[in-house]
């Protein structure tokens, strides 16, 4: 997988819908550049020195037992690269990716096994308390130690963030809801260890939408939960925080917690419906649409702290009994089951 980091450009102002509510703004991707008119030239990669960072990095490696190949200069970015043999205990997954796929690292072992070799270096960067993490390797660094390894070959990166970005930039595999937002609070937790006092917005690269930390808190709490049906809602309403990062994250806590209150609610609701015999997986998308006071609202939105608060009350209130067959015939959406 190649990887850059883009300077992002100033986001515009959000564009409004029809109804007045305001619609997030649209990413944008970086345009096609003038051939060959970015980065360095083969010879200019060439780096005969390590200096701050990457020296620092360098003698981690050595310490850790580990030989250090060479080192040149990225050919986009011109940030030094350190490409290394490291013990294979030297180095572990960071604790904020996504859930290891026992089916993927077995295949990749075995393909290992047959070929003999080990091609594709994983990218390391220092972990805070020694030793090296890999955001982007982990079902090699399992299928290597499946087979065996001692050691294994690691394109080291000095910058300790750079983990978050590429974890950001990752598309090699599409990920689900769940995925997305538990590999996002993952994310998050390791920056409150690291820089807790930073604002949360500084780091809104990194984490991609603020729904997605709220609802990491829930998946947190309960792998199953419904996140789908709440989504679109929350990703409207959730935005980045100017608090630290250690303020911002109660925030999320709190609307979590409101999340899966509402959503035992809108279960027993649910719950009713069935009992009368209706059978579809677009139960709860159906119940939440119709407790949803935003398609209602002109203008701009209330806070999501306020819209929870609405949308519990009406399903409290939620009368089952006037619900008929046909309304559920043009419901679509998230499906009832876990996404």
């Amino acid at each position: 997988m190649y990887l850059s980091v883009y300077t992002l450009a100033q986001e515009p102002m959000a564009a409004k819908t029809r109804s007045g509510i305001k619609r997030a703004p649209a990413r944008r991707t970086p345009r096609k550049a003038a051939a060959k008119s970015r980065g360095l030239t083969p010879a200019e990669c060439r780096l005969d020195s390590l200096t701050g960072e990457a020296e620092e990095a360098r003698g981690r490696i050595e310490k850790a037992g580990g030989l250090v190949l060479g080192a040149y200069s990225d050919p986009l970015g011109k940030n030094p690269l350190i490409l290394a043999i490291l013990p294979i205990d030297s180095i572990e997954p960071t604790p904020f990716q996504r859930d290891l796929s026992q089916t993927h690292h077995r295949r990749l072992a075995d393909v290992l096994h047959r070929t003999g070799m080990f091609l594709d270096p994983v990218i390391a960067v220092t972990a805070p308390q020694g030793g090296f993490w890999t955001p982007n390797g982990r079902h090699r660094l399992e299928a290597m130690r499946r087979l065996g390894a001692r050691s294994i070959t690691a394109l080291v990166v000095p910058r300790r963030e750079i983990a978050w970005q590429i974890l950001a930039l990752n598309t090699e595999k599409a990920h689900n809801l769940r995925e997305k937002s538990l590999e996002v609070i993952r994310i998050y937790r390791g920056l409150l260890d690291e820089d807790a006092k930073r604002a949360e917005t500084q780091f809104a690269f990194y984490l991609e939408e603020a729904s997605l930390v709220t609802l990491g808190v829930c998946y947190e709490k309960n792998g199953k939960f419904a996140g789908g049906a709440y989504n679109p809602i929350v990703r409207r309403l959730e935005k980045f925080s100017d608090d630290s990062l250690s303020a911002a994250i109660k925030a999320h806590e709190r609307h979590a917690a409101m999340l899966m209150d509402l959503d035992s609610r809108v279960a027993e609701v649910i719950a009713k419906l069935k009992d009368r015999g209706f059978v579809s997986p677009y139960l709860r998308a159906f119940v939440v649409a119709r407790i949803n006071p935003l398609r209602w609202i002109q203008g701009e939105p209330p806070p999501l702290e306020e819209v929870l608060k609405t949308m519990r009350e009406r399903a409290a209130k939620f009368n089952t009994e006037r619900i008929k067959q046909e309304d559920l015939a043009s419901v679509g959406g998230a499906p009832e089951e876990p996404d």
